[in-house]
């Protein structure tokens, strides 16, 4: 029997109003655990990924979450009645088109009442270290000179991960690409807060990367990073569950 992992209560206001959790993929890499349920119902160490990324928002003390749904959707909009009725939860329903990750944030942004909001994917587990990473992420923000603040984990921290990397960052934390066939020093953690400045250009209709947003922060030398100082895992793939669950000591 797995044991919970541990969450500190939020001591403090809430350092983001609103957090979109990215919940619509087809969890592909996670077959055949995802032939039934969406990934975002996969269990790791106890409980569902959804359920981590809940829990770490109300450590965090948001309240207003957005999430949205396509691959088996009435499965997690079921999950949310049940095990999110204590927090304003909004659904943005994508089951007519996935619109990949920037699609799915640009639709649910009229649901997002704040200018600055948090981004996380759901199928990452992440565990915070002596300072809370949502809280670091809002102490970081500079909202003279930024329109994202990607949380980075070091390669060499990046448990189960599989890449090469994906960001460079100089010493003020503005981070740039990892160049083709090289290898980075930082790893995205799928966490992020992003501006409503991120989507004021053109974009294209119906589906779109993230990519292209962070490539135009990155050529305006908007986009950031802060370390993660917790443990962080890749859980993308069904033997990186109990790969997961070891290095937590609960295999």
């Amino acid at each position: 029997m797995t044991k919970p992992l541990s969450l500190r209560p939020s001591l403090y206001e809430p350092p983001v109003g609103t957090a979109m959790i990215l919940a619509a993929g087809l969890g592909k890499r996670m077959r055949p655990l995802t032939a039934t349920r969406p990934k975002p119902l996969v269990e790791v160490a106890g409980q569902p990924l959804l359920d981590h990324v809940l829990d770490r928002l109300r450590s965090a003390g948001i309240g207003r979450i957005v999430v949205n749904v396509h691959y088996l959707a009435d499965a997690v909009e079921a999950h949310l009645r049940r095990k999110a009725a204590d927090l304003d939860v909004s659904v943005s329903d994508e089951r007519a088109l996935l619109l990949e990750t920037g699609g799915g944030v640009a639709k649910a942004l009229p649901m997002i009442a704040d200018d600055r909001f948090l981004i996380a994917n759901s199928d990452n587990l992440w565990i915070d270290g002596p300072i809370d990473a949502i809280r670091l992420l809002a102490d970081r923000w500079n909202d003279d000179e930024m329109d994202a603040l990607l949380l980075l984990i070091p390669l060499a921290r990046a448990n189960c991960h599989q890449g090469q990397g994906d960001f460079h960052m100089d010493p003020a934390g503005v981070i740039a690409r990892r160049k083709s066939s090289k290898v980075a020093p930082f790893v995205f953690t799928g966490v992020q807060l992003v501006s409503k400045r991120l989507f004021a250009e053109e974009m294209p209709d119906g589906p779109f990367s993230f990519n292209l947003l962070w490539d135009r922060a990155i050529a305006a030398g908007r986009a950031f990073g802060v370390v993660h100082q917790g443990l962080w895992f890749d859980v993308g793939s069904p033997p990186s569950i109990a790969r997961t669950e070891a290095l937590l000591g609960l295999g």
